[in-house]
Formats: C-alpha cells, sequence, structure tokens
C-alpha cells in the first residue's frame, strides 16, 4: 500500500473532514480513503464519455499503414 502525505492542507478543510470522519464514527484517515476511493473510481460510462471527447479532439488518422504491410509482404 502507498503512503499519502497532504501538505498545506487548509485548516477549514481538514476540520471538516475530522468532523464527517466524527459524524461516521470512524477516523479521519479511514473518511479520507473512502472519500479519495469514491473520487477516483471511474463509472463504464464516466469512463466512456471520457474516452469519446478523446477521440473527438483527436484528428483522423492517415496513415495507410495496411497498405505499407501488403507492399512489404508481398515483396
Amino acid at each position: 500500500m502507498a503512503t499519502l502525505l497532504i501538505r498545506n492542507l487548509d485548516e477549514v478543510v481538514a476540520e471538516r473532514l475530522r468532523v464527517q470522519a466524527q459524524l461516521k464514527g470512524v477516523s479521519v484517515e479511514e473518511e479520507a480513503h473512502r472519500i479519495l476511493l469514491e473520487g477516483t473510481t471511474l463509472t463504464r460510462e464516466e469512463a466512456l464519455r471520457r474516452i469519446m471527447e478523446i477521440r473527438a479532439r483527436q484528428k483522423p488518422h492517415k496513415s495507410r499503414a495496411a497498405g505499407l504491410i501488403r507492399e512489404d509482404r508481398d515483396r
């Protein structure tokens, strides 16, 4: 497992995290772990949306790769 150190965390954010953890009856570390896990997990729909956004930004590929492979194979 990795260890994460967060420097210069705003006191207000740290206090909110502490209160959230207390309300749920868990440690601050457990609550931070849960928040990070939920925040970094993509649903299938989110992943597909991001993939489509990236594809839309890319220019069409103009390579003749298949043709070049056939030419090289036929030599």
